[in-house]
């Protein structure tokens, strides 16, 4: 064998590549950006042509409409309610301002532990409670005495009415999942107010009549029943109605999202080759623009998902991490054709945790050529802008995020995006690129606009599974052999 000694000095026969690499051209890539992601749900939605500018949802009219929950004031650690959130409580609009304000200024802080019964079915109540924080189960007894579970409340809701009401008794047992504090109202403390001013009990008696009144000639969705009669014989007055419509139908504006991008023209000119510096400045910040709108369409105050689902349709996690049992509820809400589940990665991770502990996992699908993990059929979408809010500023530990459902389409009277096609300088779908001019400085401007919305055209469109905890994990006890 010859053996060859590297570290002998000799003379180099062929030139170094150190130095060939300043003749060679350099294979480049793109730039890229860790930011950009699938964005999901404007590949799921289905998007609808606003010519004019302003897209109107006309509907049925809604006659009962749902309690919406109440905002409660919080104020180092002292909670109170306000005379204007009071009254957003059906049995309590009727009241004036000063009487409102009566009532709201008799609200006592409550703290109870886990576990404690606050309302026993069967027996009298005796104050009326807002939920500030914490979590509680709402649960009455079966024909044969076994305990069923009704709802689970959490803040913002409100129960014990008939705490107010004389000799009433209570239909349901409520009592605490995890510690809660409550602002309470007892019994006394209201007919103190009203033995002030004797109108009230008469107005808050015409209420309460009303609102039965109202939910006997209702559907579930609070539209007014249509009189229909059938299997009849014989010679009958048949019923007569006509279907009401909305006075002042919701009405979405295109929104827009915007930037003025500028490029240096001694770049464009001279370092343009082979990759061109304007067009990937300005696919970039496409992205950027498609990011935002994703970002809007969920959490705009104003047409935003999480904005626009209504209290019915709004859901809390009995065990704060998202169970099957949790899914299964959301799709009893939007059971009309479900599309797909919307949620964060890491709260898909924590749901996937869950159907592991209980050995129930889930089925894998391929859409648009990547793999969705799927609920009943229904398919879980990733999308990060459903974002957790996480413990003291962490987002990578534990935290709470929402779970939506959504219908989509209008033949479906789902969620559609909106957009309007055919805008001047369009580059993309309901986005332009405009030439704004070159400035002293050389600075050549861009405008770039992305016009979009999106409507929920009903009720029962979308649903939500509120407080949603991703941070918890299961021990598991292993047998070594």
């Amino acid at each position: 064998m010859v053996t060859i000694n590297r570290n002998e000095t000799r003379q180099r026969q062929s030139i170094d590549t150190k130095a060939a690499r300043n003749l060679a051209i350099t294979t480049n890539t793109v730039p890229q950006m860790a930011g950009i992601t699938p964005r999901w749900l404007l590949h799921f939605l289905p998007w609808v042509q606003v010519q004019s500018g302003t897209y109107r949802v006309n509907r049925t009219k809604v006659v009962l409409k749902p309690s919406p929950k109440v905002r409660v004031n919080n104020n180092n650690g002292h909670s109170s309610i306000s005379p204007e959130e009071l009254r957003t409580i059906p049995m309590l609009s009727v009241l004036d301002p000063s009487d409102a304000a009566a009532i709201a200024n008799r609200f006592q802080s409550e703290s109870f532990n886990i576990g404690e019964t606050i309302i026993q079915q069967g027996q009298p109540g005796e104050k009326f409670y807002i939920v500030v924080e914490g979590k509680l189960e709402v649960s009455t007894s079966g024909d044969e005495g076994e305990n069923l579970r009704v709802a689970v409340l959490g803040s913002g809701d409100y129960f014990g009415a008939v705490g107010l009401a004389p000799e009433v008794i209570s239909h349901s047992t409520i009592r605490t999942l995890t510690p809660c504090r409550l602002l309470a109202l007892s019994k006394p403390c209201f007919d103190e107010v009203l033995s002030q001013s004797p109108d009230i009990r008469l107005s808050l008696q015409k209420a309460i009549e009303e609102q039965s009144r109202l939910k006997s000639v209702v559907n579930v969705y609070g539209e007014e029943k249509i009189p229909v009669i059938s299997d009849y014989q014989g010679e009958i007055e048949l019923p007569a109605s006509y279907i009401d419509y909305e006075i002042e139908p919701r009405e979405y504006d295109l929104s827009l999202a915007q930037n003025i991008l500028r490029v240096h023209t001694h770049v464009t000119d001279i370092y343009n080759e082979p990759i061109d510096q304007l067009r990937e400045q300005i696919r970039l910040t496409v992205e950027n623009l498609k990011e935002r709108q994703e970002w809007e369409i969920i959490n705009n105050p104003n047409f935003g998902l999480l904005n626009s689902i209504s209290p019915l349709m709004r859901v809390q996690p009995r065990y704060d991490v998202p169970t099957p049992d949790d899914l299964d509820e959301l799709l009893t809400r939007v059971w009309k054709k479900p599309a797909f589940f919307l949620a964060h990665p890491r709260a898909i991770a924590a749901f996937g945790r869950e159907c592991t502990r209980r050995g129930v996992p889930p089925v894998s699908i391929n859409i648009f050529g990547a793999p969705f993990i799927t609920w009943r059929g229904v398919p879980l979408v990733p999308c990060d802008k459903l974002e957790i809010k996480g413990y003291n500023g962490n987002l990578q530990g534990p935290g709470k995020t929402n779970i939506l459902l959504v219908r989509v389409g209008e033949k479906e009277q789902g969620v559609v995006g909106l957009h309007k096609v055919g805008i001047p300088g369009e580059q993309l779908p309901s986005l332009s690129v405009r030439f704004m001019g070159i400035d002293s400085q050389s600075l050549a401007s861009y405008l770039l606009t992305l016009y979009f919305s999106c409507a929920v055209l009903t009720d029962d469109a979308v649903a939500v599974l509120e407080n949603v905890e991703v941070g918890y994990y299961h021990d598991y006890e292993y047998a070594r052999v």
